[in-house]
């Protein structure tokens, strides 16, 4: 007979030697699915490393493609640590990108230091508050918050498409784009590194990483959310206002999806479009989940995100692989990352009966 039980721990060298043989396994089976392809492993390979790491420039436009990934990681760090399980980093981060431009129509010719601050607030303000509406249906009607959040998501992104499309921030003549004009300039976030778009967006969801490690492991919040977590029922015998601690950990997840959502708008694309967000979100709860929920555990798998995300344009553009097999060898990285962390939190054993 097979059982499956929880792992009262696991070492950081067992989880890092499952994640990278779940990285070898999952390059290897990538290889098998080039081959069947009839293109060349070496050159597809090479041109995904050319892209991640290849060049200065190619990692800082993977430090840039991890950005938004860093901030809905933690947004699902936080939810799930909670045993919120929480669906609507997607729809949060789009609220907090539509709250964020919002906020811009009415800041004018204010300068960029006084503009930003106000735009990205917004922006998180936004989001928090949408992660808020879930979880006060969550402990006000008992809605369970994977239906609420999943559905919002619906909510929030067919609003944004009717604003986009032909609505009122469209961008003159932009009607089969579904944008809105481009920002003015004072609204860009500043960029760190020369031409590339490496914005401040970058340090700030790493600022928004350690705030969160600090509040989990070090605070009265974090000690809630633990227990919030592991045992409700006790966290409320011990006197602590559960429905608060909803309400609080619902907000903040929001506001960290939001900055994802600001950061790509504001950083990025400079202007306001769907489609450059759409799955950043989702992406966001993966990541969340093979970082171990842990905010550091995030980053780091947002970073090996970013530098994928980024290595497979150029393996789409620069070798003969089929650009379908892009998004199929992408599948084929997560099945394996989340394979691992599923070994790592649990114990596999196999036991025999005893016949007497």
């Amino acid at each position: 007979m097979i059982t499956i039980t929880p792992r009262t721990s696991a070492g950081w060298q067992a989880q890092l030697a499952a994640y990278v043989l779940a990285l070898l396994l999952g390059f290897g089976a990538s290889a098998l699915l080039i081959t069947a392809s009839g293109a060349s492993v070496s050159e597809g390979f090479g041109a995904l490393y050319e892209g991640a790491f290849g060049s200065w420039e190619a990692v800082l436009q993977s430090l840039v493609a991890a950005t938004p990934l860093i901030s809905t990681g933690l947004a699902t760090v936080i939810a799930f640590r909670a045993e919120i399980w929480s669906i609507g980093q997607e729809g949060q981060m789009f609220a907090g990108a539509m709250c964020g431009y919002w906020a811009s129509l009415y800041l004018g010719g204010a300068p960029w230091l006084i503009a930003i601050p106000i735009i990205i607030l917004a922006a998180m303000v936004g989001g928090g508050a949408l992660g808020g509406l879930c979880g006060w249906l969550k402990t006000r009607f008992r809605v369970n918050e994977i239906i609420s959040t999943v559905m919002l998501n619906y909510v929030v992104v067919y609003l944004l498409s009717y604003l986009l499309a032909g609505g009122p921030w469209t961008a003159e003549g932009s009607t089969s784009y579904h944008q809105t004009p481009v920002f003015d300039e004072n609204f860009h976030l500043p960029l760190l590194v020369g031409s590339v778009k490496l914005h401040i967006g970058f340090p700030l969801a790493l600022a928004a990483a350690a705030v969160c490690w600090v509040i989990i492991k070090k605070t009265p919040l974090g000690f809630e959310i633990r227990a919030l977590g592991f045992n409700p029922t006790a966290l409320r015998f011990k006197g602590v206002n559960v429905t608060r601690t909803v309400l609080i950990v619902m907000c903040l997840s929001g506001a960290l999806s939001a900055l994802a959502g600001v950061s790509e708008i504001f950083g990025v694309n400079y202007r306001l479009r769907g489609d450059v967000m759409a799955g950043l979100g989702f992406t966001g709860i993966i990541v969340g989940m093979i970082g171990g929920l842990n905010p550091i555990g995030a980053v780091i798998a947002a970073l090996l995100f970013g530098a994928l995300a980024n290595g497979s344009l150029y393996m789409s553009v620069l070798s003969d692989i089929p650009p379908s097999l892009v998004p199929a060898m992408q599948g084929i990285l997560l099945l394996f990352f989340l394979s691992a962390s599923v070994l790592v939190r649990y114990s596999i054993s196999i036991v025999r009966p005893v016949h007497v």
